[in-house]
């Protein structure tokens, strides 16, 4: 999963942008213990009908050679300024998001471990998230690359 030094793509509304069917390939690394792993699967941004959109991800994790059924669901709170607020399923918040510029950095604390996370717009069809962990119980990093499936004829 090459990671692209182009320009960020702008998004004025993040609900709009990521709204409808991407795939998802993530490379996970345990950095502590010197392990890989992948994930690869999709994920759907549905809207509700109360304006939020749920973010469900669903595909294969792949650790230590053992495949496994995977998934996540994370809801996203559109604000009239394009921006997002993302809630895990159980209604806690996560982070803000801000694609504007094409490019966001969020911080979440969990516990006495660190979340440091940045998003890229690649393309109006392409975007990253890289997820870099520390603390005493986690030295983790996530990178994923999301791309929009795209209708036959498209």
């Amino acid at each position: 999963m090459p990671v692209s030094e182009a320009a960020p793509y702008p998004v004025p509304d993040a609900a709009a942008y990521l709204t409808g069917e991407w795939t998802v390939e993530r490379v996970l690394s345990d950095l502590a213990a010197d392990r890989r792993g992948s994930f690869r699967g999709t994920a759907v941004f549905r809207e509700a009908d109360d304006g939020r959109l749920t973010h469900t991800e669903d595909g294969e994790l792949c650790w230590e050679g053992a495949a496994s059924a995977a998934g996540r669901t994370l809801v996203l709170l559109p604000a009239g300024d394009g921006t997002c607020e993302v809630l895990f399923s159980d209604g806690r918040f996560f982070h803000d998001l801000d694609l504007r510029t094409g490019h966001w950095a969020v911080s979440h604390p969990c516990a006495a471990d660190s979340y440091e996370g940045t998003f890229d717009v690649v393309s109006r069809d392409e975007w990253r998230v890289c997820w870099r962990t520390t603390g005493p119980a986690k030295d983790h990093s996530q990178r994923s690359v999301y791309r929009r499936r795209l209708a036959p004829g498209r």
